[in-house]
């Protein structure tokens, strides 16, 4: 079982939990929602321990707990095997022992009648922690991320910052606690993979406490949907399309009871201005007067802020953006492309799709100049002017910085009042442009990244994964703008709203190849592989 008890919590002056409370059942499966920074991931933490509330008090009772959290912090040497087997320490503590009383047994030892006898006690225990199949339960989680066999045996060190996500993931999975805490866990997710945590999650006997902005994810695993939003909690039965319906005839119902209750009220008023004069008439006034002052009043729905984004490209290229002619990488033994060819025109908005590790975001960081390919030749057009927005580009931000400061240092000496003006746009104004990175969410760290790279001036856009992290409203207003942008775009996505709404053309790249998928009806299955 989870819990919160009357918690509040705040940060640079700013309460962001007041006072909520809440239990989930043993078993539950629950989702939680919100905008960004409206203290989702902060909720998690002082669940899991990892923070503590100014009062009150959260935590699990009865079982283990399991928290996956939006930063990766595993780190070492390791191979993928050894850091799945980190997992169960007492585990391999275990096995450890007894190859220590194997060989002392096997050397004759003069204590053989106790070594023999702990090593019965060792054994019974690691059958009781279920040892002899986590190697199998192990291939089967690692399996359904994505995997391959051969993966067991890399070092931690060789996988992007993606597949170390997935690393985390699997590490909570595999250890199946009673409770389990997952902070996004779709991010860095190609689409099959999803659908098998999807399925993973909803057979899961444990309790799950989910944070993720993909309706659809929420939909298919949660069965109760926890809204945080101004500091307070407010629970919906029912799935994440359920809720929707609920929340908006809930809204519905108060603006209408508060319409009702200002017309009764403005009628109160005019009675009591009509005859407040009259004698005959004071002992009904001052009664209403008096009844005025006891009602409480019924706020009306308030419109929540939205990011506004509008992207202006700064200019026309030529005709033909980009030729680039059989492009090949590895990574020292790893190849990840092979023979990538890409031709691009002005104006196109180019989507791409495919496995993870299949090479977009080594091909994107190849076109941007981040690295220079093993082989083949990448021509831009000379009136190109490029931005490159990484998935990874929010982790870049210096915490000991305001985000003031984060988008001064690429802002090229525009005054501040511009600068303020392009945060208020993404949602940060007055004294919030002075809040410093290391106190803000997943979600505003993900927004200060995006106002960064918006306020340079571009006519193309290389795009990696640049919904991440970001509430489903803001994403909605990135895809939109994208989609207006005069310039040029390519972005390698997983969003599946991108793929139908924004591209114009989409590449498939996998076995080291980047090829165009011409025929609309086989978009689907080259997305969801």
């Amino acid at each position: 079982m989870l819990y919160a008890e009357s918690i509040v919590k705040s940060f640079g002056g700013q309460e962001i939990l007041s006072g909520l409370s809440f239990t989930i059942g043993d078993g539950e499966r629950v989702g939680l929602v919100g905008p960004n920074g409206s203290g989702k991931s902060t909720l998690l933490r002082l669940i899991a321990g990892d923070d503590i509330p100014d009062s009150g008090q959260a935590g699990h009772r009865g079982g283990n707990l399991g928290f996956l959290r939006q930063e990766v912090d595993i780190q070492g040497t390791n191979t993928l095997q050894k850091e799945m087997w980190a997992a169960f320490p007492n585990v391999e503590s275990i096995e450890q022992e007894l190859e220590r009383l194997a060989k002392q047994i096997a050397e004759g030892s003069s204590d053989l009648d106790q070594l023999i006898s702990r090593q019965a006690e060792l054994f019974e225990h690691f059958e009781s922690l279920d040892g002899y199949r986590i190697d199998k339960r192990i291939g089967r989680v690692l399996a359904g991320l994505g995997f391959a066999t051969n993966d067991s045996d890399r070092p931690y060190s060789d996988f992007s910052g993606g597949w170390r996500m997935r690393i985390a993931l699997a590490k909570v999975l595999v250890h199946r606690p009673s409770n389990l805490l997952l902070d996004e866990p779709t991010n860095h997710l190609d689409q099959a993979a999803q659908d098998w945590l999807g399925e993973e999650l909803v057979s899961y006997p444990g309790t799950i406490f989910l944070v993720t902005h993909d309706g659809l994810f929420h939909d298919h695993v949660v069965k109760r949907v926890l809204d945080l939003r101004e500091g307070l909690l407010t629970s919906y039965s029912g799935n994440y399309t359920s809720y929707q319906k609920q929340k908006a005839e809930t809204l519905a119902a108060r603006d209408s009871a508060a319409a009702r209750q200002e017309r009764d009220i403005a009628r109160q008023e005019r009675f009591i201005e009509r005859f407040r004069s009259k004698a005959t008439k004071a002992t009904q006034v001052r009664s209403r007067e008096k009844a005025l002052t006891k009602i409480k009043r019924i706020e009306r729905t308030s419109t929540e802020r939205e990011v506004a984004l509008k992207l202006t490209a700064s200019g026309r290229t030529e005709r033909a953006v980009l030729n680039a002619k059989h492009i090949g990488h590895q990574y020292n033994d790893d190849v990840v492309l092979i023979d990538a060819n890409l031709k691009i025109e002005r104006g196109d908005r180019v989507v791409l799709v495919g496995p993870n590790g299949g090479g977009k975001s080594t091909l994107l960081r190849i076109l941007a100049g981040e690295i220079t390919a093993s082989h083949g030749q990448v021509e831009w057009a000379s009136r190109v002017q490029l931005g490159y927005y990484d998935q990874h580009q929010d982790e870049a931000l210096d915490p000991t910085l305001t985000i003031l400061d984060e988008v001064r240092g690429v802002a090229a000496g525009q005054a501040d009042a511009v600068l303020r003006d392009v945060l208020a746009r993404f949602l940060f104004s007055g004294e919030d442009v002075h809040k410093f990175v290391s106190v803000l969410s997943g979600g505003e760290r993900s927004r200060v990244a995006l106002a960064k790279f918006l306020i340079r001036p571009t006519n193309v856009l290389l795009l990696d994964e640049p919904t991440n992290h970001l509430d489903r409203t803001t994403q909605r207003k990135l895809i939109t703008a994208l989609g207006s942008y005069e310039g040029t775009v390519i972005c390698a996505s997983h969003d599946p709203e991108i793929l139908d709404t924004l591209a114009t053309r989409v590449f498939d790249v996998r076995d080291g190849e980047c090829l165009e998928i011409e025929e609309k009806r086989r978009l689907p299955a080259a997305f969801r592989t």
